[in-house]
C-alpha cells in the first residue's frame, strides 16, 4: 500500500493514497486501533443526510458558496448510496464525543468535493473539511443527531415491518390451532388443559406490547441534538440553522424530528437512548419466552413433549443421525441475549454524561443500532423460518391430556379437593387415566364425566 504525506495543525501524518479521509481520521486510525468495530452503515449514511441538508441551509443562509456547496450535496448523495462505506474505518472505541467519527466524515466528503471541482481528492481547497462541511456544527450536536436519526429510520423501515410480521405469523397460527386442546403447564409441571391457539395468543400479544414499547419510546428519538454546537449554547451557529436542516431531514425521512427543546439535556444525557434500548430489551425478553416455548413444545420429538412440529433445517448433529436441532429459536434467544447485554452498556454510557457531554456517545450508537438490526432481523427469521411451519401433532396433544393427572382439578367442584386429590394418587400409582379411575369407584356418572373430561 502507497502513502502519501498530508499536514494538518498537528503536523505530518502518512494517509494511504487511495483513501478520501485525511490526516485527522489518519491520527484516529493509528492511536484507537482498539477493537475493529466501527459504526454500521445506517449511522454512516444518517451522518451524511445531516451533511448534506447542512450544506443546502448554509448556502441558503449565505454562508457557503453555491459550488461548495453543491460538491458538499452530491458527495454526501455519494455517501447515502454506500459509494465510500470502505472510507469509514475509525473504530467505535474512540474519543468519547465521537470527534473521530465526525471528522472522517467531513475530511471524505471535503477530499471528494474537491475532487468534484478540481479533479484532485484530499486537501482542504477549496473545500475544507471544518470550515464547510462542519459549518454551524459540532461533534458534540452531530453525533447524538446522527444517533436518533439512524435509530427512527431503523425503527420505521425495518423494525417495526419485522415485528408486524411475526405477530402476523403467530396470529395466524392462534386461528390455525384454536381447535386443537392440549394440556396446559405451570412451574413445568401439567396443569389444566388449553388448546395450543390459547398458547399462540399469549406470544403474539407479547409482541403486540413490544410494537407499542417500541412506537412509544421511538418519540424520545425525535428531539435532535443539533444547534447546540459544542456545549448547548449554539455558538458559531446561525440561529437559523438547525431549525431549517431538521426541517428538512423530517421531510426527507418522513419521520417528525424537531430540535431538541433543552439542548444541554440532548448533549450531556440520553435518555432516547435508554428509553429505547428498554423498548428493544423488552421486546428481547419476549422473543426469549416465546422462542424457549417453541422448544419444549417440539422437544423430542418421540422422547419429549412433541405437541409441535417445527421446520427441519439442517442436521442437528455432527455424531448423531437423523437429529433436527431447534436451530432458529435457538439463534433468536442468543440474538436477544446480546440485545440484554447492550442495554446495559447502553445504561453505563447515558451514566457518563459529565456536565455539558456525554462521553460514551460512540458506544451507545453502536450498541443501540446493533440491538434495533438483531430484533428485526430475529424477528424476520423467526416468523419467516419457524413459526410459519409450525404444524400441531394433534394425537399427541390428545393422548398427553388424557394421561395427565391434572384433570383430577375437573372434578374438584363435585368431589371436593380431598377427594380429588386421592382419585389422583391412585392414578399415578396404577398407571391409570383420572377417568378410569373416576369410572371405577362411581364417583359421578358416565355422562358427567364424558361432558367434564371432554
Amino acid at each position: 500500500m502507497k502513502f502519501v504525506k498530508e499536514k494538518d495543525s498537528m503536523g505530518t501524518v502518512l494517509v494511504p493514497e487511495n483513501a478520501y479521509f485525511g490526516p485527522q481520521t489518519q491520527r484516529a486510525i493509528d492511536n484507537f486501533p482498539v477493537s475493529g468495530l466501527t459504526f454500521p452503515s445506517s449511522f454512516i449514511h444518517s451522518l451524511a443526510l445531516l451533511k448534506k441538508y447542512s450544506a443546502a441551509v448554509n448556502r441558503d443562509l449565505g454562508l457557503l458558496s453555491k459550488q461548495r456547496s453543491k460538491a458538499i450535496i452530491k458527495t454526501a448523495d455519494e455517501v447515502i448510496e454506500g459509494k465510500f462505506d470502505d472510507q469509514f474505518v475509525v473504530d467505535i472505541f474512540q474519543t468519547g464525543s465521537g470527534t473521530s467519527a465526525n471528522m472522517n466524515m467531513n475530511e471524505v466528503i471535503s477530499s471528494r468535493a474537491n475532487e468534484i471541482i478540481t479533479g484532485r481528492k484530499g486537501g482542504k481547497a477549496p473545500v475544507h473539511p471544518n470550515d464547510h462541511v462542519n459549518l454551524c456544527q459540532s461533534s458534540n450536536d452531530v453525533i447524538p443527531s446522527a444517533m436518533h436519526i439512524s435509530a427512527s429510520i431503523l425503527i420505521k423501515e425495518r423494525l417495526i415491518p419485522s415485528l408486524d410480521s411475526l405477530l402476523k405469523a403467530l396470529t395466524g397460527k392462534q386461528k390455525e390451532f384454536r381447535n386443537i386442546k392440549k394440556i396446559g403447564r405451570t412451574h413445568l409441571q401439567d396443569a389444566l388443559p388449553v388448546t395450543l391457539g390459547q398458547e399462540f395468543s399469549g406470544y403474539a400479544r407479547q409482541i403486540e406490547f413490544g410494537i407499542s414499547g417500541i412506537k412509544s419510546a421511538r418519540k424520545t428519538l425525535f428531539e435532535l441534538a443539533l444547534g447546540g454546537t459544542a456545549v448547548g449554547t449554539g455558538i458559531n451557529a446561525h440561529p437559523e440553522f438547525a431549525k431549517k436542516v431538521i426541517a428538512l431531514i423530517a421531510e426527507n425521512t418522513g419521520i417528525p424530528f424537531k430540535e431538541a427543546r433543552n439542548h444541554f439535556a440532548a448533549q450531556s444525557a440520553q435518555n432516547g437512548s435508554m428509553e429505547t434500548s428498554g423498548a428493544l430489551k423488552a421486546i428481547a425478553v419476549g422473543l426469549i419466552k416465546t422462542a424457549n416455548d417453541i422448544r419444549w413444545l417440539s422437544s423430542g420429538p418421540r422422547c419429549g413433549i412433541g405437541e409441535i412440529n417445527i421446520p427441519s433445517l439442517q442436521p442437528g448433529s455432527s455424531m448423531m443421525p437423523g437429529k433436527v436441532n431447534p436451530v432458529i429459536p435457538e439463534a433468536v434467544i442468543q440474538a436477544a441475549a446480546q440485545v440484554i447485554g447492550n442495554d446495559t452498556t447502553i445504561m453505563l454510557g447515558a451514566q457518563s454524561g459529565n456536565f455539558e457531554l456525554n462521553v460514551m456517545l460512540p458506544v451507545i450508537a453502536y450498541n443501540l443500532l446493533q440491538s434495533i438490526t438483531l430484533i428485526y432481523r430475529a424477528a424476520e427469521i423467526f416468523a419467516d423460518k419457524c413459526i410459519s411451519g409450525i404444524s400441531a401433532n394433534a394425537a399427541k396433544c390428545a393422548s398427553n391430556i388424557d394421561k395427565s393427572l391434572a384433570l383430577s382439578t375437573l372434578l374438584v367442584p363435585y368431589t371436593g379437593y380431598d377427594r380429588a386429590a386421592v382419585i389422583a394418587r391412585k392414578a399415578h400409582e396404577t398407571g391409570k387415566t383420572i377417568r378410569k379411575i373416576a369410572m371405577e369407584e362411581k364417583i359421578l356418572s358416565e355422562e358427567i364425566l364424558n361432558r367434564l373430561l371432554k
